[in-house]
């Protein structure tokens, strides 16, 4: 059964997947630590050509990259000097309107998009300067194309010819009502940031992402999740308000929790789960073990035999232990959030079909991960090529500022 726990320790907010008392993912944030998804009216303080990138001021010391490769024409306000309107070019006190893509990681700053996006359980609404944002498009995890066009034509005729939608894997087979009213809903609030933009001072907040917890259950934990738990009353409420709005049909499982003699954190042995997350080594059932290694460039893991000998021939050993391994790395990879480049060095398979074989397994796991996740191909000496999209920072640096002292006792 899985189980979705939110609760606070040392000040910041946990929140944990639970699947039969073993964590699949969890986040470690600030409250309100996170801009991602927010949209701002920002401006520019400097123009850097070499890069093809502006920095941009959002207001409260918080500076972000904007680059000009991927966004040739900014959103302007109507404070912005009358030369710069119709303009390619962008100069410093230029205001602009954009939204936050990526949050700052480690030295880097937050990366900003013109392209603005709003984002429902079922589908996802974007909006640019341009205007020629006029499409339907699916997630790749939608196969059906039946489903598809029927559920173009039914959507075409609502949608604003100015704005994008793209279908989320959530909405496959979903009341075609459902969907059809959140495009509206979504279409609505895009039009009031847009028409407000104009009046509002600069580093105005014009809109701002639900909670990285409600954000979660939004996007995929509430399919997941049989249970959804806090011990944190304001948290409850907050998630009961947004649950009962915008998944009615998910506000049931919501519960709080109550024991003064057992917190939700020790019932449900976050902290052993923290630690366990935070160690290079980790154990496979049959005994042999992962080794994790956290790079600037990229992430590495290693599968080793351990202490497993196996009765059977050296081939199926090694093929059994690899199909482990492969397992246990996809469940890492969304537990511990690591992304970018991942290189897995599996054990060595002479057979081609077991090299295959264990691809099959490797990528079929990832699937699963919400976070867009490839695996990429693997070399004759077995070193498996994944990618995992950068979208949060990994688990490590969520905890770097976690008190020693209170860590793991």
């Amino acid at each position: 059964m899985n189980k979705l726990i939110i609760t606070r320790l040392d000040g910041r907010i946990l929140t944990a997947l639970m699947d039969d008392m073993k964590a699949v993912q969890m986040d470690f944030e600030e409250p309100q630590s996170s801009n991602l998804g927010n949209i701002y009216i920002g401006k520019v303080k400097d123009v850097v050509q070499n890069i093809s990138a502006a920095f941009v001021d959002l207001g409260g010391g918080v500076t972000g990259y904007y680059s000009l490769n991927d966004n040739p024409k900014p959103w302007l306000t109507s404070r912005t000097p009358a030369p710069a309107f119709g303009k390619k070019e962008m100069r410093p006190g230029d205001e602009i309107v954009v939204q936050v893509l990526k949050d700052a990681v480690k030295t880097k700053d937050p990366v900003l998009t013109a392209e603005l996006t709003l984002t429902g359980r079922f589908c996802v609404l974007s909006a640019d300067p341009s205007g020629r944002k006029n499409y339907i498009r699916f997630s790749g995890k939608i196969s059906d194309n039946d489903w598809k066009k029927k559920m173009t034509e039914f959507l075409r005729p609502a949608k604003e010819e100015t704005f994008g939608l793209i279908v989320r894997t959530n909405a496959y087979q979903a009341p075609p009502e459902q969907i059809l009213a959140e495009m509206k809903r979504l279409t609505e609030r895009m039009n009031q940031i847009l028409a407000s933009a104009p009046r509002r001072t600069c580093f105005s907040l014009l809109y701002e992402e639900v909670p990285p917890y409600a954000a979660r259950l939004r996007d995929h934990d509430a399919q997941t999740a049989d249970e959804i738990l806090t011990d944190d009353e304001d948290i409850f409420r907050e998630l009961n308000a947004y649950l009962t709005q915008e998944q009615p049909d998910t506000a049931g499982r919501l519960r709080l929790y109550k024991d003064p003699l057992l917190s939700l954190a020790k019932l449900y042995s976050v902290e052993k789960s923290l630690q366990d997350a935070l160690q290079k080594r980790v154990w496979l059932p049959s005994g042999a073990y992962l080794v994790i290694e956290q790079t600037e460039a990229m992430a590495v893991i290693d599968v080793n035999t351990g202490k497993f000998t196996g009765r059977k021939t050296m081939r199926d050993t090694v093929r059994m232990i690899n199909l482990e391994a492969a397992k246990e790395t996809a469940r890492q990879l969304r537990l511990r959030n690591l992304s970018g480049i991942i290189l897995v060095d599996f054990i060595n398979m002479e057979a081609a079909e077991d090299r295959e074989e264990l691809l099959r397994a490797f990528a079929e796991q990832c699937s699963r991960d919400p976070v867009k996740t490839v695996v990429v191909d693997m070399t004759r000496l077995g070193i498996a090529e994944v990618t995992r999209k950068k979208v949060r920072k990994p688990l490590h640096e969520q905890l770097a500022g976690r008190p020693q002292t209170q860590r793991f006792s």
